[in-house]
């Protein structure tokens, strides 16, 4: 080192302290550089400014813009497994960094494969303090990983270690998807790869350049591959494995400038054996999503999208053989009206038939999902099952001409309606959990969608549709409400729920036989009487559901089982749940308004920090090895690590993982913290809201004026203080820092 010792503001940093095993820099930004020291020659300090010198990469200099060091210890001994696991057709293990590791090469075994054998050395990445490996395209069966560090180049046997036993499970292929059709995708049905198909690994850094070479030639840019497939002479399966988060702007380009990627055959429904698949827990798109034309066989698996261009998923325009599954699907772009949340989350559309959508979190969405418009031909058959409707308002699904099975699917406080038909379609609604949903099912134009809550009707006003009404079988479904809104009536009843309560159909003047929301069938395989008709269309049920040369095999769960099950550790979304987590409260069960909170974190989301190739270089926050960027301002989804947010002079955060509202003008003064003094603030006033969230219990620090004594609002609660310092700890949550007194918050820190 070229110092022996080095005195930077407070901070004094031994040699031997440098000679330990990793140093994580703050920057005042909140983002976190982390370094192997034993991959470094230097670290220098002048004044404010820091170098650090890599053995090996290009010199990385700081500028004033540093909030904190701390060096770190990284384990010893054995690699030291924190957690692993199996799941669907997959599993996992995090270990902690090794001392001196510059890699790790992981092999599994069991179920088909007999003999330890490597994984893909993309499926191991480096996060902030530990390592991880997914494992994908595994049978259902007992497996085992084993780690092997490499040091200086070389595996060090004596130092692996080795997992339990981790049970893999194998996904459900059952529904319209699979109806008659073996291996949609790149996968054949016992979870593995098919024959001859190719691999190909995304991140942000190579969306744009990375390669694959597939039977037609060999393409460059995800776009690009994607592309080649419609020429109709690619002969290979592919499988797309994203890993960690893909932002608007790191593609090669769009092939819809509506949507985003699309994925296109040569005609209608032309084969294409393609996977779309997520590694992990934080495989995100964000900023676009996908448009399908023309395709059959293609799935999407394991995979988050937020803030797409218009669709999270578009199945559009004569496509078949399609497996949507385990996909957290957030917000869309904001717009205007009902587009304040985006538009629609996973559509289906234009003739696409024989798919199916199961184990998808909705987060809060506007519109979920639109099956059918009006230019279907048809037959076409569509299957919803295990879906997690979180809160979101409608559209679940909002159906047109087409025929749908929904099963175990969880409607989870919805504000405006569940299922809904129109034009002609038929639904088999059958042993799905309804919790607060508003009206669990509506036909258009009678029953529920046009009562005004009198013995009157406005068909001028209809809940969800002016058009021609549809036909619903309902069998074994669970109702439950408890915030007096529910109202569901099925055909012929004499009792009706409506907003809650047990009424008489006498007592409303309504000819339940005329006026319903749905058939409610005695038993699964009744068939729907053609005496039973929309009221204005007089379409009747088609009986699908009863047709054995049309029906799948499958096995629903008991309705009173479907919440445990969709939100358990196989239910919906990607695996546990994803890397982003936010729980609404009962009391937005009535809302259709965009959740701020579940908005900021969106929006500050970029993935948690990892180095798919292990690399031991800087890694910084936002997923980039070795940038210095200082403009950029995109933050962690939500605050996990420790960092300092100061205030500039009109009282803009300088980290934008803090939401400020209603910013008071600035105040003379200063404050002077750990050696630093500060001479801009926020100046608290009754309209002054500080958001924020953090994952995990932490230490908050308040800095208000010098000369002043510490008084906030957290949550509601009143805290005063004899300084002008005021630090309390706090559980993982979400926090509002609002006025108590008049005062000048000039930082907020967080460790």
């Amino acid at each position: 080192m070229k110092y022996s010792y080095i005195l930077f503001s407070t901070l004094l940093v031994s040699q031997s302290a440098l000679s330990q095993n990793e140093v994580n820099i703050t920057l005042q930004n909140g983002k976190i550089d982390n370094f192997q020291t034993a991959n470094l020659n230097s670290i220098e300090f002048n004044q404010d400014q820091i170098t650090v010198n890599p053995i090996n990469g290009n010199t990385i200099t700081y500028d004033g813009n540093v909030s904190q060091i701390k060096f770190k210890k990284i384990a010893e001994g054995n690699i030291t497994i924190s957690e692993a696991k199996g799941w669907l057709e997959s599993a996992y293990a995090e270990w902690t960094i090794m001392k001196g590791a510059e890699s790790y090469n992981v092999y599994i075994k069991g179920g088909n494969i007999n003999e330890y054998k490597q994984i893909d050395n993309e499926l191991v990445r480096q996060y902030t303090d530990y390592v991880r490996a997914d494992v994908v395209g595994l049978q259902a069966g007992d497996y085992q990983l084993r780690i092997v560090p490499v040091i200086n180049g070389k595996e060090v046997e004596n130092k692996a270690s080795e997992t339990d036993v981790l049970t893999v499970k194998g996904y459900t292929r059952s529904g319209f998807a699979h109806l008659n059709y073996s291996g949609v995708g790149a996968y054949k049905d016992d979870g593995t790869l098919k024959e001859n198909a190719v691999v190909v690994y995304v991140n942000a850094n190579n969306a744009k350049t990375v390669t694959a070479n597939l039977s037609s030639g060999t393409f460059t840019g995800l776009q690009s591959i994607l592309s080649a497939l419609e020429k109709g002479n690619v002969t290979n399966p592919v499988a797309i494995r994203i890993i960690g988060c893909i932002k608007d702007g790191q593609l090669d380009s769009y092939g819809s400038s509506e949507e985003g990627v699309q994925i296109k055959g040569k005609k209608a429904n032309s084969e294409l054996n393609l996977t779309i698949e997520g590694i992990g827990e934080d495989a995100t798109i964000k900023g676009f999503g996908f448009l399908v034309r023309n395709s059959k066989s293609v799935e999407f698996r394991n995979l988050g999208i937020m803030r797409q261009m218009d669709d999270g998923i578009s199945l559009d325009t004569n496509n078949s053989n399609i497996w949507v599954h385990h996909i957290d699907v957030f917000y869309g772009k904001s717009g205007s009206g009902d587009h304040a949340k985006g538009d629609g989350s996973i559509d289906v559309k234009s003739d696409s038939k024989y798919v199916t959508i199961d184990n998808c979190h909705f987060w809060d969405s506007g519109k979920s999902s639109m099956c059918g418009m009006k230019s279907e031909t048809g037959p076409n058959y569509i299957t919803y099952h295990h879906n997690w409707f979180d809160h979101s308002d409608s559209r679940h699904a909002r159906i047109r001409t087409m025929s749908v099975h929904m099963w175990n699917n969880y409607f989870d406080g919805n504000s405006k309606y569940g299922v809904g038909v129109t034009t002609g379609s038929d639904a088999f609604v059958e042993a799905n959990y309804f919790r607060n949903c508003k009206f669990p099912m509506l036909t258009s134009l009678q029953g529920n969608d046009v009562y005004d809550g009198s013995s009157s009707y406005k068909l001028d006003n209809a809940t969800f549709s002016n058009e021609t009404g549809g036909s619903i079988k309902s069998y074994g479904n669970k109702i439950v409400c408890t915030n007096n809104t529910v109202s569901y009536w099925p055909y012929g009843a004499s009792t009706l729920l409506t907003k809650g309560k047990e009424v008489t159909a006498e007592s409303l003047n309504i000819d339940t036989k005329t006026n319903f929301d749905a058939y409610e069938a005695s038993s699964r395989d009744e068939k729907v009487p053609d005496i039973v008709k929309a009221l204005s269309g007089e379409d009747t049920y088609n009986n699908f559901d009863t047709d054995t040369s049309l029906m799948y095999s499958y096995t629903p769960n008991a309705a009173e089982d479907v919440p445990s099950i969709v939100t358990g550790y196989y239910g919906a979304g990607r695996l546990n749940h994803g890397d982003l987590q936010y729980t609404f409260s009962d009391s937005e069960d009535t809302s259709s308004d965009v959740n701020t909170s579940l908005a900021n974190l969106i929006d500050n989301y970029t993935g948690l920090s990892a180095n798919s190739d292990q690399q031991p270089s800087a890694n910084t926050q936002d997923g980039d090895s070795t940038s210095n960027d200082q403009t950029d301002q995109d933050t962690n989804q939500a605050i996990t690590e420790s960092l300092i947010c100061s205030f500039d002079k009109t009282g803009v955060p300088s980290n934008p993982l803090f939401t400020v509202i209603g910013n008071g003008s600035n105040s003379k003064g200063t404050a002077t913290y750990n050696g630093t003094t500060y001479s801009t603030c926020l100046k608290m006033e009754g309209s002054t809201s500080i958001k924020f969230t953090t994952t995990k219990e932490m230490e908050l620090t308040l800095v208000f004026g010098d000369n002043e004594t510490a008084s906030f609002k957290l949550n509601g609660t009143s805290y005063t203080g004899n300084t002008s310092i005021y630090k309390i700890t706090i559980s993982p949550d979400s926090y509002e820092i609002k006025k108590k007194d008049s005062r000048n918050l000039f930082l907020i820190t967080l460790e």
